[in-house]
């Protein structure tokens, strides 16, 4: 699967996929390749080429009906991106203050473990994004 940064790099899937976020509260049913060309303004051809692309980064799902494809967004893996930008947005003593804050809960035994394998998940992306930082030199 390409890097989710690159698939994003690119301004006409942007659009395409700010037009499914558009449309996805209009409709449930997706929004067809022939909708997207006609507000995008660009070919069918280009449109086909950056929906393959999106839909090989699992950022957009697809129906299909007859010959007709119906494109609806899947924004879960640009959670990835939303991950990488917080600490720019948000200053470090923030985290400390918020939990500060909280009062302790005890969460039913699923719940704590779905809480436990959603915090080993999230450590073990960030150590691949700190990993993948230092070979690149940053």
């Amino acid at each position: 699967m390409a890097d989710i940064f690159d698939v994003i790099a690119d301004g006409t899937r942007r659009e395409i996929l700010q037009l499914l976020l558009r449309r996805s509260s209009e409709t449930d049913t997706g929004t067809s390749v022939s909708q997207i060309v006609a507000a995008l303004g660009v070919s069918q051809p280009t449109v086909s080429k950056h929906l393959k692309v999106l839909r090989e980064a699992e950022l957009v799902s697809v129906r299909e009906e007859g010959q007709h494809r119906f494109y609806s967004l899947s924004p879960e893996p640009l959670e990835q991106v939303d991950d990488w930008l917080v600490p720019f947005f948000v200053e470090e003593g923030d985290f400390e203050d918020v939990a500060a804050q909280l009062e302790p809960v005890q969460l039913p035994e699923p719940a704590a473990r779905a809480a436990e394998a959603v915090g080993r998940a999230a450590a073990s992306a960030k150590n691949v994004v700190q990993s993948a930082l230092k070979r690149l030199g940053a």
